[in-house]
């Protein structure tokens, strides 16, 4: 069972207009929400590749109820850990072209012990998990180390976990030692406190992050694809061009799918391939949906695994 915790989860609002211009009005022409969070859509993209799959999210307020709502419509099992203060809704804004804003509100406080509740759910599930997701921001006043207390827990059972976060959390987090850490591009300028730009850049940041004690590294470049590190290899993996539909939720379905190919006991560069697919095939699809195996099988035969070292 691949466990997924979402500790700071979303009402995903996504509202479509005929074009984004400054200083002029735009006209909407859509507007939908959804259950955000990394881990739901991790867990999402598993249970559509037909993995076992366990969903930990918090829920608070009244846009926790609308959120609860929202997760019904989904058929893997979810066990929300109730918190007293209201969980966020994140706005995104697309246009026609493509272009994207996207407004994320901070989250909600989470008392100490409503922290003990998630770390004892997490903690009951890891005895039958094969993987730990850590996925996504966490809110204002929980502890950076957060994650890296469930990292030594999780390897502890030997469980591998995978961290996919950003500031002081993904910093804290990468120190304890995660199996995978997935950083996109601006996570990682901001964890090396330095500008990538060209493609040396990109080598030496993976080089570095795994350095500080990730095991593996998958840093996630968008189009340009991805570069990654285990112990025995420095590659990159270049997708397909493809007319992007919506790349939100892309690096989650990358996540996923690297997750689930491991868990297949596939190799790391054919791991990578497959994450790479499934980001990309996710890009297609408008809004925050994401692909099956066969649609991701389709981009993957078009992914290009080239090896640096």
């Amino acid at each position: 069972m691949i466990l997924t915790l979402t500790i700071n989860p979303a009402v995903d609002r996504t509202i479509s207009v005929d074009r984004l211009v400054f200083e002029d009005r735009a006209y909407i022409l859509s507007r939908s929400d959804a259950a955000g969070g990394r881990g739901i859509n991790a867990s999402r993209v598993l249970h559509s590749f037909g993995a076992k799959t366990l969903a930990i999210v918090t829920s608070g307020g009244p846009n926790g109820k609308r959120y609860e709502k929202l997760l019904t419509k989904w058929s893997f099992p979810i066990n929300v850990v109730p918190i007293q203060h209201d969980i966020r809704v994140n706005l995104t804004i697309t246009d026609r072209q493509g272009l994207t804003i996207k407004l994320n509100e901070q989250g909600p406080l989470i008392t100490s012990e409503e922290l003990g509740r998630v770390e004892k759910a997490v903690e009951g599930a890891l005895e039958s998990a094969s993987w730990l997701m850590l996925c996504g921001s966490i809110p204002p006043g929980v502890s950076p180390d957060f994650y890296t207390k469930l990292i030594h827990k999780a390897r502890e059972r030997n469980v591998k976990t995978l961290l996919d976060t950003d500031g002081d959390a993904l910093l804290h987090g990468v120190e304890a030692g995660p199996t995978v850490v997935t950083p996109n591009q601006p996570e990682a300028e901001r964890l090396l406190n330095r500008a990538l730009i060209t493609r040396a850049h990109f080598m030496e940041a993976a080089v570095r992050i795994k350095a500080m004690g990730a095991e593996s590294v998958l840093l996630s470049l968008g189009s340009r694809g991805v570069v990654a590190i285990d112990e025995n290899q420095l590659l990159e993996a270049l997708p397909p061009r493809i007319e992007a539909v919506s790349p939100l939720g892309a690096g989650d379905a990358l996540a996923a799918a690297f997750v689930w190919a491991v868990n297949k006991k596939k190799e790391f560069a054919d791991c990578v391939r497959w994450g790479v697919a499934a980001g990309t095939a996710s890009a297609k699809l408008p809004g925050v949906e994401f692909p099956n195996v066969e649609q991701t099988k389709e981009v993957y035969k078009s992914v290009e695994i080239r090896k640096v070292r």
